[in-house]
């Protein structure tokens, strides 16, 4: 079955693209900026999960956060923000969402939910990219 051309208008739409593309990345850039904003809580979380130098792991999060969304959105060199968020996702997710070490079936449950989350986040960002690539071919 064919798209219907309402929904085939909007999927072509330039704004339509702007505005998914804001959104995938909404949480990354949302991040970025409140961590710049609140540095002793950007330091705070890297202390929490041990993440030494503080200093360094901030500057370069908010960099990937910040700079892999602003590339995405504007279309530009977006394989390398897709690619970029994608392995901090995993990265991060790794990190911060161990559910293989919870013990409470609540807690597992939880964090086995947000791990996969994550993971679909990184698809979004892998498709992203195919579909930068196809619109610059």
């Amino acid at each position: 079955m064919n798209t219907l051309a309402p929904v085939a208008a909007i999927l072509r739409s330039a704004a339509t693209s702007v505005a998914a593309r804001i959104l995938l990345t909404l949480p990354f850039w949302w991040s970025g900026l409140s961590k710049l904003a609140n540095l002793d809580a950007a330091f705070g979380e890297a202390a929490h999960f041990g993440l030494q130098p503080a200093w360094l792991t901030v500057a370069s999060t908010i960099l990937v956060q910040v700079g892999g969304s602003a590339l995405i959105i504007a279309g530009r060199l977006s394989w390398l923000g897709a690619g970029a968020l994608g392995v901090f996702t995993a990265i991060a997710t790794l990190i911060a969402h161990p559910f293989w070490t919870v013990a409470d079936p609540v807690a597992r449950f939880h964090e086995t939910n947000t791990f996969l989350e994550h993971v679909g986040l990184i698809g979004a960002f892998v498709l992203a990219a195919i579909l930068a690539e196809r619109e610059r071919a």
